[in-house]
């Protein structure tokens, strides 16, 4: 394994801190669901659009496990996280999704597709989420912006079981049966038509959740225009879609196509720390010591980790 393999991981880090912030102000605008169900449908768009011209289109042989994992993933996976932000907090939440999916993703990757990891990687890239834990757990002085519940902790789960075992576990099983059917997986191309067909189903599965809860009466209303802050709604709903769904699933699924899960996802859990210099820049949030402290620990393990999985 060549270090430019894990350039993708990296890359869709960076893409998905932008997107948080990006998020923040659609959601502003739009609320949460609205918000969630607008970029997919910005993502499938651009990418099916990408993946019926210059792509395979619904050709592969990974296809099938592509849709079940944007099912699992994007979907199932998306409605834990949503439903855990107002119960735990961004920061809990996160810290959970996050740091549970990747010990989830590289169990299940050994037990059902016999990737082993080396005691180094599994050493660096447990201080990698170590660095993440620091940054963001809430302490003492710096305490979660609402009240705890346990049921939280539940959805929480979801969303780190959707995040493992959906968008990574589900993903190298597609990626497996392609290459085995002798396709080309480890290019730009093969990545971001597994992006599309996962975006895909996620957004048929939110679209049927949303209209379930129309029909229950129970679907948030959406805040007013409005908001104070907010400038230019449509193109931060327009960046939110094109740097989470386009440029970070991506990416995502082109790492996940070369470098097994249990590497993947723990560089990919250090979003939250690369988001912090994109807040600082973008909206004036300055970072505290702690996650200055926390970000040097991840950068250091991602260094490492990169070093010994060339070797």
């Amino acid at each position: 394994m060549r270090p430019s393999h894990l350039l993708p991981a990296f890359l869709s880090a960076f893409f998905f801190a932008l997107n948080a912030t990006c998020a923040n102000h659609s959601i502003r605008v739009l609320g949460t669901l609205r918000a969630n169900l607008s970029r997919l449908v910005i993502g499938v768009l651009v990418l099916g659009l990408f993946a019926h011209t210059m792509g395979g289109g619904f050709t592969s042989a990974g296809t099938a496990w592509f849709f079940i994992s944007g099912i699992v993933g994007l979907g199932v996976g998306d409605l834990g996280v949503y439903g855990a932000l107002p119960l735990l907090g961004s920061r809990i939440t996160v810290l959970m999704v996050q740091c549970l999916a990747a010990p989830l993703a590289a169990f299940g990757e050994w037990w059902w597709l016999g990737t082993r990891l080396s005691i180094s990687q599994i050493l660096w890239g447990g201080v990698i989420l170590l660095g993440v834990v620091v940054a963001i757990v809430p302490g003492g002085s710096n305490p979660p912006r609402v009240r705890v519940r346990p049921i939280g902790l539940l959805y929480g789960f979801v969303g780190a079981c959707g995040q493992g075992l959906g968008a990574a576990l589900l993903s190298r099983k597609a990626v497996m049966v392609a290459a085995a059917a002798g396709e080309s997986v480890s290019n730009v191309t093969f990545g971001l038509t597994a992006a599309y067909e996962r975006l895909l189903a996620g957004l048929v599965f939110t679209l049927c959740w949303f209209w379930i809860l129309r029909l229950l009466r129970r679907l948030p209303r959406r805040p007013p225009s409005a908001s104070p802050g907010v400038r230019g709604p449509l193109l931060w709903t327009l960046a939110n879609g094109l740097a989470g769904p386009v440029a970070g699933v991506g990416c995502y699924q082109w790492a996940l196509a070369t470098t097994p899960s249990g590497v993947v996802l723990p560089i990919a859990a250090t979003t939250p720390l690369v988001s912090i210099p994109i807040a600082f820049w973008l909206e004036g949030d300055r970072p505290t010591r702690r996650s200055i402290v926390g970000g040097v620990i991840a950068v250091a393990g991602c260094i490492v980790l990169t070093l010994v999985t060339h070797h």
